[in-house]
């Protein structure tokens, strides 16, 4: 994955980021820096809505891209440590020249590293793991495995949330699902496509998430005012992927 050809051009006040001249990495509002621009990046951060303030203390994210994901945690949950792995060094050059990326290693760690080789050797336990890479021609690689997605499961805490990105319209990707929901012994959900044609799974091998609509609701609200970060959409849509029964969320 370390061999991409990294391209940033911008359009109509965003800033992207390419592996390839059509494959979008990650993007930044010029003009909102810290705001989650793209949708499947909100829908990674689902998981504020299934467990209770303050959460997470510590968030891995494994891929850096434009540092989208960073940036929201970095800014808005000013209490999580935040540990993110990448595997091409050129990417964090051109997150902190291009995207705005913090310089404060006390909260916002970055490591060079192949992110299963560190899920497989370092035993640290994380609130939140967010799964985002891809190389240039859209592959996860190693990253969508079963032995993956079992460490990612060895490395949560008790409150402990995996959510990845799935490129939903590629034929893998029933065959990433239930990788995942052997993994996490079906405790587990996946959104539908996003019309990029990202789709995010999320999954929990620790403390049940049990949250009821109402509760959703109100944490989407309060999240919407105190970050604008808008999930209000997310909550049909977590309907949607069949695990809102009777107006309560069971994972």
């Amino acid at each position: 994955m370390a061999e991409n050809s990294i391209e940033v051009s911008e359009n109509a006040g965003v800033r992207y980021l390419h592996f390839s001249a059509d494959w979008i990495q990650g993007a930044m509002r010029i003009q909102r820096p810290n705001v989650l621009e793209l949708a499947y990046t909100r829908e990674m951060m689902a998981g504020l809505l299934l467990r209770d303030a303050p959460w997470p203390r510590e968030a891995l994210l494994i891929g850096l891209g434009a540092g989208s994901l960073a940036k929201f945690i970095y800014h808005n949950l000013p209490d999580t440590r935040i540990t993110v792995i990448e595997i091409d060094p050129q990417v964090e050059i051109i997150a902190r020249l291009h995207f705005k990326l913090p310089a404060d290693a006390k909260r916002l760690r970055i490591i060079i590293a192949d992110g299963a080789e560190y899920m497989l050797k370092d035993g640290r336990k994380f609130d939140a793991i967010l799964v985002d890479g891809f190389d240039k021609e859209g592959r996860a690689g190693v990253l969508d495995t079963l032995p993956f997605y079992q460490a990612c499961r060895a490395r949560l805490s008790s409150s402990g949330l995996l959510a990845v990105n799935l490129l939903g319209r590629s034929k893998g990707f029933q065959a990433s699902a239930e990788r995942i929901a052997s993994a996490f012994a079906d405790r587990s959900l996946v959104f539908p496509s996003c019309d990029s044609g990202n789709t995010i799974a999320f999954a929990t091998g620790g403390d049940p998430v049990e949250v009821t609509l109402d509760e959703l609701i109100t944490r989407a609200n309060h999240l919407n005012k105190e970050t604008s970060l808008n999930l209000t959409a997310t909550i049909p849509r977590l309907q949607a992927a069949g695990k809102l029964v009777q107006d309560r969320l069971i994972i």
